[in-house]
């Protein structure tokens, strides 16, 4: 069998439905996106518009990030949906879990950009094509983890863990002096199953959240007298009803 990320895109439904996840390298993704350069240029600027996390229950102010949500009915384009706050069960989400949670929105133009729209249909896809028929609540996270000397980021403090949905997506955007911030995936039982550093813009990560749980190591600068940073996009989709 071929291993989760050595897949074309056209195979990433039957992929995920296989293994419970995939990678795309961001070559892969320049192909299957084709999005123009000047486009996606801009939309990894947006992450320097990002506001502090004030949710953290750790006490940390290293997580900034901007938060939206979509509706996408059965064979209709996603369509964003009033701003509200996102929610986790404690459950799935031991540190933050169990409080509304309101975030800065992201930017009009950046949800509606050609990448977030082309993200949203590949996702979207392979959504379809574990819950055929399904309609999707779809939750689009910015997230920037900052990390100085002596104090680390956390990218996500709550440890390995499920979503709380059906599927996840999340695309490296930009790595900066940084040292750790590894993804793990594993089944339902915490057996490892792959081990990765997301590096290069849109290097993909693809997950049946029924299936796996992720999490990703702290980070560290490697330069100990240089900022810091590992910039993602985290999509989320789960199935009405």
């Amino acid at each position: 069998m071929a291993a989760a990320e050595d897949f074309q895109p056209e195979s990433l439904a039957a992929t995920v439905a296989r293994d419970g996840y995939a990678r795309l390298r961001p070559a892969a993704m320049a192909a299957a996106l084709r999005l123009p350069s000047p486009a996606l240029g801009a939309f990894a600027a947006s992450w320097e518009r990002l506001e502090t996390d004030g949710f953290m229950a750790d006490g940390g102010r290293y997580r900034l990030r901007r938060h939206a949500n979509f509706n996408a009915l059965p064979g209709l384009p996603p369509t964003r949906g009033l701003h509200r706050p996102h929610f986790q069960a404690s459950v799935h989400n031991a540190l933050n879990g169990g409080v509304d949670r309101w975030f800065a929105p992201v930017e009009d133009d950046v949800a509606a950009s050609p990448a977030t729209q082309a993200l949203l249909a590949m996702g979207g896809d392979a959504a379809a094509g574990l819950r055929p028929g399904a309609g999707f609540f779809i939750e689009m996270h910015q997230f920037r983890i900052e990390a100085l000397a002596g104090a680390p980021g956390y990218p996500t403090p709550e440890g390995t863990h499920h979503d709380g949905v059906d599927v996840v997506l999340i695309a490296m955007i930009n790595r900066r002096n940084l040292t750790g911030g590894q993804t793990l995936v594993t089944d339902n039982a915490g057996g490892e199953l792959a081990r990765f550093t997301l590096d290069g813009l849109l290097d993909t990560a693809i997950m049946d959240d029924t299936r796996v749980m992720h999490g990703v190591t702290p980070i560290e600068p490697t330069d100990a007298g240089l900022p810091s940073r590992r910039d993602v996009l985290v999509i989320t989709w789960k199935a009405l009803g």
